[in-house]
């Protein structure tokens, strides 16, 4: 990936830090710290960009769409390959298949694939090297080899840097036999294959010529030649790229390929193709070159698909890729946040709720109880007015994206708050607060219901014989049940049969539903231990007991003169 992209996809993931940092609740102090700690880090990043972005600026490279091949071609053929109009460097050629880029020093290859790499770092799987070789340019064994082993070494360094660069080693040899052909030897095989036309065919058809006695014979003597390249191939070329006894890694090339050419540039007399030829052939070879040809040498394009090269996406459209990722994983990161808020702020709310409704009602107000009461109303108010002012103002956002809750929390707390009365203020000697009355469960209920017993009504009527609805006075009902089984069900089948008490009450006294208040405590208040059966058994209880409470079991409107009756628990018994 170029320069620019990387730094404008680091631009891009320093913007969604800084956008989260804001979706979550943090002081400001540790926000701006936040804050210049990115900075300093996008800073490091930009510089790091910079000093790896130092790149051999004189390769020329085509548009970042290209997919073809792009072949670093090394050796000693450059000058018949490429054309020499600079005289300093040669020029790069294209054809239909692939892109050549001539790599005229072997100590530029490395820097040479770096700077492909970082201006285009989807062509690493394009790449690949071109080794030509020429036997009629060298009459030194020793001097080829060294060559040879040069070109090993860059190869390894070069591809230090990502890029595969699998080999294609291209013989050229100058024969008056020229056919329009390249004989391809893959990796491991035994006979070459001939590639021309774009067709691919076994050597023995190719010589048989199709029937032709003259186009055989002719082609019997390129089968000599041939078979000669390789000897020369496996004695001079191959052993050097092995590089058996050396540190640096083996070249295997993907394909040996070998033409004939009408002319070679540069070729010498006594050279080793020649040294060869006369050492293991009858052929001779020609040694004047035909002054009228003066054409490029051709390229291996046949041996391109031997490759298999792989050709990736666009950097700008991988670099919209990333981007996509980090901008879904932060949407996540911030969703998975305001999920953790919410649940947050639901656990606070209900917890004060729970609190509140946790403490027994106070008879006056010099009771423990109406403290501890009025401590929690006011936690209530407190989480009511936050509420409100999210309600007015829009919740924060580390709160928003769907998932806000505060808006039922907020009806919640305003119904409690709306309901809390204070006990009425009297003098001490003008009431006498009545003990409560307690009734065991077990005499009223089945194990585990919340159903009346039949037998039960003798117990609730002798409870009620004393107990009388007055104006400002609430007939409190609490359920109680021992600590064993679940701690829930325990909860709620206290409150249960609170209520039905409550109801056989309303039902058989005619008594208003103001006058009451149902309380389930579950194994919350226990009078005895729970260790012992008999401690379990007093605390399976109902209470009942009177407690002042402004404006509870109002008298009612419908008594004659106006004035109202107390309405008694035991009026109907």
């Amino acid at each position: 990936m170029s320069t620019t992209l990387t730094l404008g996809l680091h631009a891009w993931v320093a913007t969604l830090a800084l956008a989260l940092l804001f979706a979550f609740p943090l002081e400001g102090w540790l926000r701006a710290a936040a804050i210049l700690v990115g900075a300093i880090l996008l800073f490091l990043l930009w510089l790091r960009s910079r000093r790896s972005g130092v790149i051999d600026a004189e390769v020329p490279l085509l548009a970042a769409s290209f997919q073809q091949p792009v072949m670093l071609v090394c050796g000693d053929g450059l000058p018949g390959l490429f054309d020499m109009a600079d005289a300093d460097r040669p020029m790069p050629r294209m054809t239909q298949q692939a892109c050549y880029l001539p790599v005229d020093n072997l100590e530029r290859l490395p820097l040479m694939v770096r700077s492909i790499l970082a201006r285009r770092p989807h062509w690493h799987g394009q790449l690949g090297i071109l080794l030509a070789i020429t036997p009629g340019k060298h009459r030194d064994p020793e001097q080829l080899d060294g060559h040879l082993r040069t070109f090993r070494h860059q190869l390894m360094l070069a591809r230090r840097h990502g890029a595969a660069l699998p080999v294609i080693q291209a013989t050229y040899l100058q024969s008056g036999l020229c056919e329009d052909s390249w004989f391809s030897w893959e990796a491991g095989a035994r006979q070459p294959e001939v590639m021309e036309a774009g067709a691919c065919s076994r050597l023995v058809d190719w010589q048989a010529g199709g029937g032709d006695l003259s186009l055989a014979e002719l082609r019997l003597g390129t089968r000599v030649v041939l078979e000669s390249a390789t000897g020369w191939l496996r004695r001079h070329v191959l052993p050097p790229l092995a590089g058996r006894g050396s540190n640096d890694q083996a070249v295997e090339p993907v394909a040996c390929g070998v033409t004939l050419v009408p002319e070679l540039h540069g070729r010498v007399a006594g050279n080793l193709w020649q040294q060869w030829v006369h050492d293991h052939t009858a052929l001779i070879e020609a040694d004047k070159p035909d002054p009228g040809l003066k054409r490029l040498l051709p390229l291996p394009e046949a041996l391109l698909p031997l490759l298999s090269l792989k050709v990736r996406s666009t950097p700008l459209w991988r670099a919209a890729s990333v981007a996509l990722w980090v901008f879904t994983a932060a949407a996540l990161l911030a969703l998975m946040g305001s999920a953790w808020h919410n649940q947050r702020l639901a656990h606070q709310v209900g917890d004060d709720l729970h609190r509140y409704l946790a403490i027994p009602l106070a008879q006056d107000r010099n009771q423990p109880e109406f403290a501890l009461r009025e401590e929690a109303m006011a936690v209530l108010r407190a989480d009511a007015a936050r509420l409100d002012g999210y309600y007015r103002r829009g919740e924060p956002i580390w709160l928003g994206f769907g998932l806000y809750q505060g808006e039922r929390l907020r009806r919640e707390l305003h119904a409690v708050i709306r309901g809390y009365r204070l006990p009425q203020q009297l003098p001490v000697a003008e009431f006498k607060v009545p003990e409560p009355v307690r009734l065991d469960s077990l005499s009223l209920f089945s194990v585990g219901s919340s159903t009346l017993k039949p037998e039960s009504t003798k117990f609730l009527i002798n409870a009620l014989v004393d107990v009388k609805a007055q104006p400002g006075w609430l007939i409190v009902i609490a359920g109680h049940t021992d600590a064993t089984g679940n701690v829930e069900h325990n909860l709620q089948l206290s409150r249960a049969r609170a209520a039905a008490v409550r109801d056989w009450m309303q039902r058989m006294g005619d008594i208003p539903d103001s006058c009451f208040a149902v309380q389930g405590f579950g194994s919350d208040q226990p009078i005895a231990s729970n260790d012992t059966e008999i401690g379990r058994a007093v605390n399976r209880r109902v209470d009942i007991r009177l407690v002042p409470e402004a404006g509870a079991c109002a008298p009612s409107a419908a008594t004659p003169g106006g004035k109202g009756q107390p309405h008694s628990a035991a009026v109907n018994l």
